[in-house]
């Protein structure tokens, strides 16, 4: 088997600029790398969501869910919701897979949700 070390999920976007102001301000991601017509913002260490400006592809994505997994669902959210991101699901608990959770569109309508593992068998990264 491959051995990888980082994961990148690229989104195509309408405008690279109104997605990016998403990313970076809403959802506090750090830009890692501005190719010009994509940008890559880190999510941790080896991981990394790139937006690519695509507007002849931007929403051919409801087959897809970037999810972001953090302890600070309730504030992720409310940020999200205060930008004017559409709500498909409010903060709350999913019992068939031990999840807080709750989802936004981007301004592309890629779905984002913001969970947090309640299950005890799920394998925190250690950090570094």
């Amino acid at each position: 088997m491959a051995a990888f070390d980082q994961l990148v999920t690229f989104l195509y976007v309408a405008d690279l600029e109104r997605a990016a102001s998403f990313y970076s301000e809403v959802l506090g991601l750090e830009l890692a790398l501005d190719q010009g017509q994509c940008r890559i913002y880190r999510v941790t260490p080896t991981a990394f969501v790139g937006l690519c400006h695509g507007p002849e592809r931007a929403g051919e994505s409801d087959g897809v869910m970037v999810t972001l997994v953090t302890d600070e669902v309730d504030e992720a959210f409310a940020r999200a919701a205060a930008s004017g991101a559409a709500v498909d699901r409010t903060p709350g608990y999913n019992q068939r897979f031990d999840i807080y959770q709750a989802i936004v569109r981007d301004p592309d309508g890629n779905r984002i949700e913001i969970q947090q593992f309640r299950d005890p068998d799920w394998r925190r990264p250690a950090s570094g």
